[in-house]
């Protein structure tokens, strides 16, 4: 069972076989991914043209283009509902520091001290066995601190980054 908000009105869905209970009426549904990563679903008879314009895993926000009209929505499932009424958001956890996942030697530090990066932006570059690895910042950040140069040799875990 899911539950999703759209425009103030909540919704409950059951997926069974290949029928939706949505809130109580039962559909029949079928969906399937387009080459350009939309959706296309029919419910009940109708048409619908779906493109996730932004998703947010850890709210459950979503704003949809559905045949051509934004909808902005949030989903929770069971797993989100659990963890929220046990006080555990699903969010994820700002990370402190940023450790080297091999040993090896700092080939370029590519960020500074006060920058502000976005998560998946590389930030070092790390030569491991002859073979150079792009470390990427694991969150969007402030860099508060960096513990390490061009051409210093790190070991496993060795604190590279602190963020703010």
């Amino acid at each position: 069972m899911a539950q999703i908000e759209v425009n103030n009105s909540n919704f409950e869905i059951h997926q069974v076989a290949d029928r939706i209970m949505l809130n109580e009426s039962n559909l029949d549904y079928d969906i399937i991914t387009l080459p350009n990563g939309d959706y296309h679903m029919t419910l009940d008879n109708k048409s619908y043209t779906i493109n996730v314009l932004f998703k947010d895993t850890s709210t459950g926000n979503l704003t949809l283009l559905i045949n051509g009209r934004t909808v902005n929505a949030t989903l929770q499932n069971k797993l989100a509902k659990l963890l929220k009424s046990m006080g555990m958001e699903s969010g994820k956890r700002k990370l402190k520091e940023l450790k080297a996942p091999m040993p090896g030697l700092v080939l370029n530090v590519l960020v500074k001290a006060g920058e502000e990066v976005s998560e998946g932006q590389e930030i070092i570059i790390l030569e491991a066995m002859k073979m150079e690895n792009a470390i990427k910042s694991p969150q969007d950040g402030i860099i508060q601190s960096i513990l390490v140069q061009n051409q210093d040799k790190v070991e496993k875990n060795q604190i590279l980054i602190e963020f703010n």
